[in-house]
């Protein structure tokens, strides 16, 4: 499958995504969240991939949306089908295996909500971050102002969201925007390296991990604690569960297989 605006590499259960637009600092358009959305539903299919890594091209994750085709947006009919094109945000969110954002340059905008949908974020040290849309005249529309106070406390979002500012790669570290800080020449390996590590990880747990953060996210805390519950017994019909439970007990490394 070709793709325009992305690259898709595949190397043993670690799926890579490239965004690939560096004339336009790897801008989100409607093409690429097309590209998207048809490279997921290509990983979905493949039970082989374990864990996806979402990077850019060039010295940028991405800039922000393509603001050519913003400002062909004249009504909010046009905005909730431009919306509606940008659904990835969600599919990333959802999606049933761990991903992790290698961020390096500019994730702004669309691209700082597409870091903010990954579950995992590793930063080279010249990231930056920020929502700048208030400066246009809008707020973000992909998740900014919801995964954002979630992830870096109310107050910090919010001045974040109200002034556009932009933050460094040190201090969205601090705020634990970003897992980790990496010099720039190493961020692909360190990406890798955590991507391999959770690949070795059984798979069905690994799932359901996902979900039961994710899930619990939106509930109460006793529903949240019920869910986490039925996602821990459902691992007991597992292959893998007997298998790291034999292992641990035999004392030898746990061979899983991903069922």
């Amino acid at each position: 499958m070709s793709y325009e605006t992305i690259v898709f590499e595949k190397d043993k259960n670690i799926a890579t995504i490239t965004l690939n637009r560096p004339k336009a600092y790897n801008a989100l358009n409607l093409k690429m969240f097309e590209e998207l959305k048809r490279v997921f539903a290509q990983i979905e299919a493949d039970e082989d991939v374990r864990v996806i890594i979402i990077t850019g091209s060039g010295k940028f994750f991405a800039a922000g949306a393509d603001i050519s085709e913003i400002s062909k947006i004249e009504s909010p009919s046009d905005a909730h089908h431009f919306l509606k094109q940008a659904d990835i945000f969600q599919i990333i969110e959802d999606f049933d295996r761990p991903v992790i954002a290698a961020i390096s340059g500019l994730a702004l905008g669309g691209g700082c909500e597409l870091c903010l949908a990954c579950d995992l974020r590793i930063a080279a040290e010249n990231a930056v971050f920020g929502q700048p849309e208030i400066k246009i005249g809008v707020i973000p529309g992909g998740g900014g102002t919801q995964r954002l106070p979630r992830l870096i406390g109310m107050t910090k979002a919010k001045e974040l969201l109200f002034t556009g500012e932009t933050i460094d790669a040190a201090e969205a570290h601090r705020l634990g925007f970003v897992n980790k800080v990496v010099p720039l020449p190493d961020l692909i390996v360190e990406a890798r390296a955590l991507a391999m590590k959770i690949a070795s990880m059984p798979g069905v747990a690994l799932k359901m991990t996902k979900f039961a953060v994710n899930g619990g996210m939106s509930m109460d805390l006793r529903s949240a604690l019920a869910y986490e519950a039925r996602c821990f017994e459902l691992l007991f019909s597992t292959k893998d569960q007997k298998e790291g439970t034999g292992a641990f007990l035999e004392k030898r490394k746990p061979l899983f297989r991903n069922r």
